[in-house]
């Protein structure tokens, strides 16, 4: 028995797991359910979950094989796998896009486990959109033309990162060689729930292989805006101490930016392998 209430927040995507107190060890049952309800819902959300860095790295060990030390942004002092994410009016947010994370990786990441160790008095809400809704809902016609297609994806918006104050475009062409691209399908299958999904976004998909960039941005743009509806969403207000699980394979996810100069702080965890998925 899992001992906890999993209760959905919309049809299409996110649902609330209370019962549970993960700093504490969990047995065998509990997080096979946890997954099973993170495939089922996308997204899954739990409250007053005041974890030791410790007990994050525990629960996101349950899950699969850990990322570890990010290339940009900092650590928590001791612990290289969980990442800080602080923003304020002297680091300001980078993750106001909607995006799956590092997709111009050609295995990216599982799942990320994201904790709020510092909400703002309001605002700092993060959105997440189910791939799997979204496709669902395309019309039969549109399903048949993108069920072949294949899609470049890039650095996307990490370009600002190395083009600001840049002469000549060196450092963006060095991080281009650094970051690399790859090129997937237009439409996946979950590996674990059968689910067909869109996998395109708007932060690094770039071109529609085999079509001119005119086309390739006319049908990009019909799918963003396809998936980008209020039926295959969920948003979560933070309050300190909520955790967030969500699958990186079948969602997109939006941190809005519209709490400064307030400080919002989270610590995040990414899981890079599905074991179920093997």
């Amino acid at each position: 028995m899992s001992e906890f209430t999993i209760d959905a927040i919309t049809p299409a995507i996110g649902a609330f797991i209370t019962g549970i107190d993960l700093n504490q060890p969990i047995n065998e049952a509990q997080q096979g359910a946890l997954y099973d309800a993170l495939v089922k819902h996308h997204v899954i959300f739990l409250r007053d979950q005041d974890l030791s860095p410790e007990a994050h790295l525990r629960l996101a060990q349950g899950f699969g094989t850990l990322d570890g030390k990010h290339p940009v942004y900092p650590h928590l002092e001791g612990f290289e796998n969980i990442v800080v994410l602080k923003n304020d009016p002297d680091n300001l947010p980078d993750t106001d896009g909607w995006h799956t994370d590092l997709t111009f990786k050609a295995d990216p990441p599982f799942a990320s486990i994201l904790r709020a160790k510092h909400v703002p008095p309001c605002g700092g809400d993060t959105l997440w959109t189910s791939l799997c809704s979204a496709y669902d809902r395309l019309p039969a016609g549109i399903k048949a033309e993108v069920e072949n297609l294949r899609a470049v994806h890039d650095l996307g918006d990490f370009r600002n990162d190395f083009s600001v104050d840049e002469a000549n475009g060196e450092a963006l062409t060095a991080a281009h060689q650094r970051f690399g691209s790859t090129i997937h399908d237009v439409v996946k299958t979950h590996p674990v729930s059968g689910r067909r999904f869109l996998y395109v976004n708007e932060g690094f998909t770039q071109h529609i292989v085999g079509l001119r960039a005119t086309d390739s941005n006319q049908l990009l743009q019909f799918l963003f805006h396809h998936i980008n509806q209020p039926e295959n969403q969920v948003r979560l207000h933070w309050q300190t101490h909520t955790l967030a699980i969500w699958d990186n394979r079948c969602t997109w996810h939006y941190a809005t930016n519209d709490y400064l100069p307030h400080t919002r702080e989270m610590h995040r965890i990414t899981v890079l392998n599905d074991p179920h998925a093997d």
